[in-house]
């Protein structure tokens, strides 16, 4: 058995072994967060909410294509035209707020309860916080949108086989869509944690980020009709639903660059949060 001997020093008495020290690494800052994003009870309920919005409106929107085409009642024109996938997407525009909203609360959440200084004394190069907290939640609600828009898909294609809405996964696109759906989503709350940590309040980061993917547009619909076709197909929400569109009119853009277009504004998003953190106070 080995004993460890405590030598005593005339001067300053008994001389213990000095406390390891840790160096902040990318890896270990990742860690943190990932600890702190399940740590949040919100964390659960709001993923929880975005992945149900996803299921359940795609379920009830292929339950009322069905039940419209079985009544033998003029479909309505949207209606004639819609496919399993259209159906299966619908939930996006309202998981979109979930995880766009805990987004924000992630980053924003610190600046209102004052926990943000210790992880910036923690932290004291401060960006590797907003890397980390953006590309931990980015890729959850990635999953989490993942996994939502493919279990719909699967109900639905169910639901509407027989009809002139089905679709499976073979045809051409589908699994393209399905993965772009996701890939929007997961940006969508890379977004809301850039927001967050830009305008450091709740109310303040929900507001835009609503007001960036719903109100906005609305807006730009009551331009005269060569405007809306030349901002409409930039702005974050039609760039979006680009990536995840089946079929595209002229208007539109290619899902190639609807994703080169929304990752254009997640950056954008970024770079004003990382300019904030790094030239203000906590």
């Amino acid at each position: 058995m080995s004993t460890v001997t405590v030598t005593d020093s005339p001067a300053t008495g008994p001389v213990r072994a000095a406390r390891p020290t840790y160096k902040v690494t990318g890896r270990r800052v990742l860690r943190s967060e990932w600890a702190k994003l399940w740590s949040l009870r919100s964390t659960w309920i709001t993923l929880g909410l975005g992945l149900l919005f996803l299921v359940a409106f795609g379920v009830i929107a292929a339950a009322h294509y069905k039940s419209e085409l079985d009544s033998g009642r003029p479909m309505h024109r949207d209606d004639v035209a819609a496919t399993a996938l259209g159906l299966s997407v619908f939930g996006t525009n309202f998981a979109q707020l979930a995880l766009g909203v805990l987004g924000v609360l992630i980053t924003a959440g610190e600046y209102s309860t004052g926990m943000i200084r210790s992880t910036l004394a923690a932290v004291p190069r401060r960006l590797p916080v907003l890397w980390s907290k953006a590309s931990v939640f980015g890729l959850v609600a990635l999953v989490v949108a993942t996994v939502g828009v493919f279990v719909a898909f699967t109900i639905d294609s169910g639901i509407v086989s027989g009809t002139p809405a089905a679709l499976t996964m073979s045809h051409s696109g589908v699994v393209r869509s399905l993965l772009g759906a996701g890939l929007y989503l997961g940006l969508v709350g890379v977004i809301g944690t850039a927001l967050g940590a830009l305008l450091r309040s709740v109310a303040g980061g929900i507001s835009v980020l609503v007001a960036s993917l719903m109100l906005v547009p609305g807006l730009v619909s009551l331009l005269p009709s060569s405007w809306q076709d030349n901002i409409s197909p930039y702005l974050p929400s039609s760039a979006g639903e680009s990536m995840f569109a089946l079929t595209h009119d002229a208007t539109a853009l290619s899902p190639t660059a609807g994703l080169v277009v929304f990752l254009g504004w997640t950056v954008l998003a970024l770079t004003g949060a990382a300019y904030r953190l790094v030239r203000t106070d906590a």
